[in-house]
C-alpha cells in the first residue's frame, strides 16, 4: 500500500544535504519513505493526503526522556519557583510513588505519555529506568519500557537510595541489577553530579554496562562545572546530557570526539553528542545549555524533552525547539534538526538499519522509516514565530498515520 502526500508547501527534510523543498511531495510505501520530491513530478499511489499547503518535517527524535514513573512533585516545583535551589534528592519521592503503583498502572501512565507525545509529533523516543531503585523495580520498569518506547536505557545509577552505602549500591547497580535489566535495554546511563554519584562511580558503573554489551550515556554538568563531559568522551558515550556548565576544555573534548566524523555524508566515526535539554533548564532556573556555542565549535548538538516529574514534566519537543529558537539562538533549522537528526544521532539511528532491520530516523530521505510531522502553518518558522499554539496537524510514525 502505497500513499502520496501532496501540496506540501515547505519539505524542511533534515538529510545530509539539509534540503528544504517547496511545492513538494512524499510517497510512503508500508513503513519506509520511497520517494521524495517536486509534487508536479510525482508519481501515482494508492492513495493521496493533501497537505493542504502545509509544512512538513521529520516527526520529532525525543533522546532524553524518564516515563516510567508514579506521582508528581508539584510541591518541590512551587518550593523551586519560590526561590529554592533544584537538587537531586527529589528523585527519591518519585522512587517511593513508582515502587507503589501496580504493574498495571505504570503501563498505562507510561503509554499515556507516549501517546501525548506523539500527538505533538513526537515518533521515536528513549526512555530511561530509575525511579525503581533496587533489582525488582529496575526489571519491572525496563520490562514495562521495552513495551512503549523505542528505546530503553538503564538508569539505576540515578541516585543513591536513603540509608544505602554509596559504594554498596554501585556495586549493586554494576551486578546484579545490570543482570536483571539486560534483557530488556540498549543504553545505560548515570547521573555524574555532586549529590548523585562521583566521577569514580560513575566510571565504574559505564565500564561495567559497556562490558555487558550496552551503549553509554550520561547526565553530565547539570548543576556546575564537573567530570561527567570528560567522562562521556573519554569512554565514548553516544551521548552527555544536561551540559549546563562547560568549562573552554568540555567544549573543545566534545568538539574533538567528532574529529572523524564526516557531517557531509554522515559516514565516519561518532564522537558524543551534546544533549540539550531546554524545557528542564528553565524548570530548575539553570542557565541554558550553551547550544549556540556547541555548534559553533563543531559539536554535534540535541534536543530532548527530558520529560519527568520533578524538572520537566512536558513532553512538548515543540516547547523545546521554540526556546532554543527564541532564548538559545538557534535558527529555526538548526532546532529542528537538532530535535530530529540531532536526536537520531545521539540514539545511533540516523543511518541505514541495525539487525532487526530498523530504518533511520530523524530526516526525510528514501529509505527512511515514514516518520512525519505536519504542520498546521506553512512553514516551520512558526514553531518559533507562534510559541506555544497547537500547530501539529498530522502525524505519520512507521507509515501509521496517528493523528
Amino acid at each position: 500500500m502505497s500513499t502520496l502526500i501532496t501540496n506540501i508547501a515547505e519539505l524542511m527534510t533534515q538529510d545530509l544535504e539539509h534540503r528544504v523543498l517547496k511545492d513538494a511531495a512524499v510517497v510512503v510505501e508500508g513503513e519506509r519513505i520511497s520517494w521524495i520530491g517536486a509534487a508536479a513530478d510525482a508519481p501515482a499511489a494508492d492513495d493521496a493526503v493533501d497537505a493542504g499547503g502545509r509544512a512538513m518535517l521529520p516527526g520529532w527524535v525525543d533522546s532524553h526522556s524518564h516515563l516510567l514513573f508514579a506521582g508528581d512533585r508539584t510541591a518541590e516545583f512551587e518550593a523551586r519557583m519560590a526561590g529554592e535551589a533544584y537538587a537531586a534528592g527529589g528523585i527519591a519521592v518519585t522512587m517511593n510513588a513508582t515502587r507503589a503503583t501496580s504493574d498495571f498502572d505504570l503501563t498505562r501512565l507510561a503509554m499515556g505519555r507516549v501517546a501525548e507525545a506523539v500527538s505533538q509529533g513526537t515518533t521515536y523516543l528513549e526512555t530511561k529506568t530509575g525511579y525503581g531503585l533496587d533489582i525488582g523495580n529496575e526489571a519491572r520498569s525496563a520490562r514495562i519500557a521495552a513495551t512503549v518506547a523505542d528505546q530503553v536505557t538503564y538508569l539505576g545509577a540515578h541516585l543513591v537510595p536513603a540509608g544505602q552505602d554509596p559504594e554498596e549500591y554501585t556495586d549493586l547497580v554494576c551486578g546484579p541489577m545490570l543482570d536483571a535489566v539486560r534483557p530488556y535495554v540498549q543504553w545505560a546511563d548515570v547521573f555524574c553530579e555532586e549529590g548523585a554519584f562521583t566521577a569514580e562511580q560513575s566510571r565504574r558503573v559505564l565500564t561495567a554496562c559497556r562490558d555487558a554489551g550496552l551503549g553509554l550515556r550520561v547526565h553530565g554538568n547539570q548543576l556546575g562545572e564537573g567530570p561527567g563531559v570528560q567522562l562521556a568522551v573519554e569512554l565514548g558515550a553516544a551521548s552527555v546530557d544536561h551540559v549546563n556548565y562547560l568549562a573552554g576544555h568540555d567544549v573543545k573534548a566534545l568538539a574533538a570526539s567528532w574529529s572523524g566524523w564526516d557531517a557531509a555524508t554522515g559516514t565516519g566515526e561518532r564522537g558524543t553528542v551534546a544533549t540539550c535539554l531546554p524545557a528542564c533548564d528553565l524548570s530548575t532556573r539553570q542557565p541554558l545549555a550553551p547550544a549556540r556555542e556547541l555548534l559553533d565549535a563543531g559539536v554535534q548538538v540535541a534536543l530532548a524533552s527530558n520529560c519527568n516529574p520533578g524538572t520537566s514534566y512536558t513532553s512538548s519537543m515543540a516547547f523545546c525547539v521554540t526556546t532554543a529558537v527564541l532564548q538559545m539562538h538557534l535558527s529555526v533549522h538548526e532546532a529542528v534538526r537538532a530535535a530530529t537528526y540531532g536526536g537520531a544521532l545521539a540514539l545511533h539511528r540516523e543511518s541505514g538499519s541495525d539487525a532487526d532491520g530498523e530504518r533511520a530516523v530523524g530526516s526525510i530521505a528514501v529509505g527512511h522509516r515514514a516518520d512525519l510531522h505536519l504542520l498546521n502553518a506553512p512553514s516551520a518558522t512558526h514553531l518559533a514565530y507562534r510559541p506555544g499554539m497547537p500547530l501539529t496537524y498530522a502525524v505519520w510514525r512507521a507509515g501509521v498515520r496517528e493523528r
